[in-house]
């Protein structure tokens, strides 16, 4: 009866009734107009299909990225903080680690680009990743006194840092690629974990926010080095701008004590 219905409907009728009620009626909007000849009904059609096709596929993926997370579960670990960092390669500024506490199996639409989103879309994740998670918590480590070889332990205490400014104490770590010193939790480091774990990969995307949105800041209060462009890492206007003016305070310096210019010797990573 319901599709006898569809089938009647005028084309900007379904389109507001697909607007109105969303992805579940697209099944019964496909079966009605499919035989339908007129051309804006095949492409309702064709957007429903590419539509619902999209959704199965970032399922599939979301499947596959909670499957440490849903084993972890199962077991009785209930708070599973996901743990991930940036800055680890640049010439400037502070390396930042967060750690993110996801309540279930909720949908975070790109999630499995966490790395690869554009500004746009990142901030948009960030913002779904605050209003569904159970907790997060941010570490930073400044770049006074951090160099080249010092930079791992910087990592180890922007990741402790994190931990420690959850407002739920996690019950299991899932850390990117690193087992984590002086913590009293299970853990278990996931190589390319933002890829595996829709935790990680959700720490990895605040991570990036409140570290893109420090070298904002530090644009306005350095400006003749782009930190707002580049965030810090070696590119060729970055190292001319060094070359030019010297290093600022949020540059690291090398570790063998030469000049903070020496920064230039990092490599990005």
């Amino acid at each position: 009866m319901r599709r006898i219905i569809l089938k009647r409907m005028s084309l900007k009728r379904l389109q507001a009734l697909i607007a109105e009620q969303g992805p579940d009626i697209y099944p019964e909007v496909i079966a009605a107009l499919q035989d339908d000849p007129r051309e804006g009904a095949q492409r309702l059609v064709r957007q429903c299909q590419t539509y619902l096709k999209e959704r199965e596929r970032q399922r599939a993926v979301l499947q596959r990225m909670y499957s440490y997370e849903r084993q972890l579960w199962s077991m009785g670990y209930r708070h599973v903080a996901g743990l991930d960092e940036v800055g680890r390669g640049p010439l400037a500024g502070p390396v930042v680690a967060a750690a993110v506490i996801l309540p279930g199996e909720v949908e975070l639409p790109g999630i499995e680009e966490a790395k690869r989103l554009s500004g746009r879309r990142r901030m948009e994740l960030y913002k779904r990743i605050g209003e569904v998670a159970v907790a997060v918590g941010v570490g930073l480590v400044q770049p006074e006194g951090l160099d080249e070889a010092s930079v791992v332990v910087a990592t180890y205490k922007a990741f402790m840092k994190a931990v420690n400014d959850l407002p739920v104490t996690p019950d299991y770590l899932l850390i990117d690629g690193v087992h984590l010193p002086g913590v009293t939790q299970p853990q278990v480091p996931v190589v390319g974990g933002d890829t595996l774990s829709c935790s990680i990969a959700a720490a990895a995307v605040v991570a990036k926010v409140v570290r893109d949105e420090y070298m904002v800041e530090m644009d306005a209060k350095y400006p003749a080095y782009g930190f707002a462009q580049h965030k810090g890492y070696g590119t060729a206007e970055h190292r001319l701008a060094l070359e030019r003016y010297g290093p600022c305070p949020i540059h690291r310096k090398p570790s063998d004590g030469t000049p903070a210019g020496a920064a230039l010797l990092f490599t990005e990573g």
